[in-house]
């Protein structure tokens, strides 16, 4: 692949990026004059997680290059249920859940994206525009006759479940079918050549491709990039506290700056390559660095990767409170905070309380457990007594410093 002349596969294989595609040579051709790609995102959370990036950060490649994203919003495929690497079906969300989570979600690809009227400039779209008000039967008649039950049965997403002998819901089979079928109207409707996704998407890419030259002749592009996990075979975004969120709101700048900061060794270099904007030369100085160095690195991806979702100044904010907090030993003002008005704190407030509070711990019951470990402070002074209860000598500044264990740390303001 060193003849490429499209810039946007040019960087997704530099960068890593790159799985497999239906017809290279073609897509080369057609990405070199910008092409029109696109990636769909169901709505079965308020927030995209981090796993959902690498698919972002595909799009924001393919704008950089001159192309046209569109962003697919599954409001009418979330009503069924990826069955993609899903040993069970998933729990169906209400319209009333779907609707919430599309408007929870929408800002995260601003972040990322130019949206506008501009001939390389993204747009987002809602397959429930043409999924909802089909007819059952013309689709069957004009879609379903294209589409192989032989070869579905092939596609792991089926064929991993029925080996396993995990039932499938006849709602979850169809889905492969309206995404292929997605990818049709988009052409139609945006001439969208380009699919793109993780490689767990390749057999629903492939069928897209498929039903759009069987329907309408059209010469229609898969791309995938590798699922991305970590140097330890963990899944992207899985934390021993759960998903790495990108809505701020569900994780504060400073959980996803320290979650880029504690980067594996193995993993900085690609992951530079991937969730960052740096020039390529620039990621091989850093993933040449040794020993103690390579923390410098992480700290750059960490700034780096949370200057993209929240802000340059968010992401110096947390480099400077994970900079007092652990290498000054000292208090920053910049640490994440929760604050407690001074007639509840008056009321009495409990360690173990504040700490589930500040969600440094998932309940009361597990913040006692961590006192009782000896693995939290107030004021970077240790706890020990599982009842022991805030003060006003605690307030320091208007705030009281709560810490479980070395890395997790927030600011109870009082006031």
């Amino acid at each position: 692949m060193t003849n490429l002349k499209s810039a946007f596969l040019r960087d997704v294989v530099a960068r890593g990026q790159f799985h497999q595609c239906t017809d290279l040579e073609g897509l080369d051709k057609a990405a070199a004059q910008g092409v029109t790609g696109y990636i769909g995102f169901d709505m079965t959370a308020p927030s995209l997680h981090v796993g959902n990036l690498t698919q972002i950060m595909y799009l924001r490649r393919l704008q950089q290059a001159g192309g046209k994203p569109i962003v697919l919003l599954g409001g009418g495929t979330t009503r069924v249920g990826d069955p993609s690497g899903k040993e069970e079906m998933r729990q169906l969300l209400t319209e009333e859940q779907i609707a919430k989570n599309q408007a929870s979600i929408r800002g995260t690809f601003e972040k990322f994206l130019s949206f506008g009227a501009g001939k390389s400039d993204a747009i987002l779209v809602d397959n429930s525009e043409w999924l909802l008000p089909l007819n059952y039967l013309d689709f069957l008649r004009t879609v379903g006759r294209h589409m192989s039950v032989n070869r579905m049965l092939t596609m792991d997403s089926v064929r991993l479940r029925l080996e396993r002998e995990q039932p499938m819901s006849f709602i979850e089979f169809n889905y492969m079918i309206l995404q292929a079928y997605d990818f049709v109207e988009l052409k139609r409707r945006y001439d969208c050549d380009l699919q793109m996704g993780g490689s767990d998407q390749w057999g629903n890419i492939v069928n897209g491709v498929e039903l759009g030259r069987r329907m309408e002749g059209f010469e229609l592009f898969g791309l995938t990039q590798p699922l991305i996990t970590t140097a330890s075979g963990a899944k992207m975004g899985k934390t021993a506290q759960g998903a790495v969120w990108l809505n701020a709101d569900m994780l504060s700048p400073w959980d996803y700056w320290q979650y880029w900061r504690n980067t594996e060794d193995a993993d900085v270099g690609r992951f530079l390559k991937i969730f960052t904007d740096l020039p390529l030369d620039e990621i091989a100085r850093l993933e040449a660095l040794q020993g103690a160095e390579i923390n410098d690195a992480k700290k750059v991806l960490a700034t780096e990767a949370t200057a993209l979702l929240h802000g340059r100044a968010e992401a110096l904010k947390a480099e400077e409170a994970a900079r007092a907090t652990f290498e000054q030993g000292a208090r920053s003002e910049n640490l994440p905070s929760i604050a407690v008005s001074k007639e509840e704190f008056a009321k009495g407030l409990r360690v173990a309380n504040a700490l589930a509070m500040a969600k440094l711990a998932a309940s009361n019951g597990e913040a006692k457990r961590a006192i009782a470990a000896k693995s939290v402070s107030v004021n970077d002074r240790p706890v020990t007594d599982e009842t022991a209860t805030l003060s006003e000598a605690d307030i320091v500044d208007g705030a009281i410093k709560l810490s479980h264990g070395k890395k997790k740390h927030v600011l109870l303001r009082v006031g």
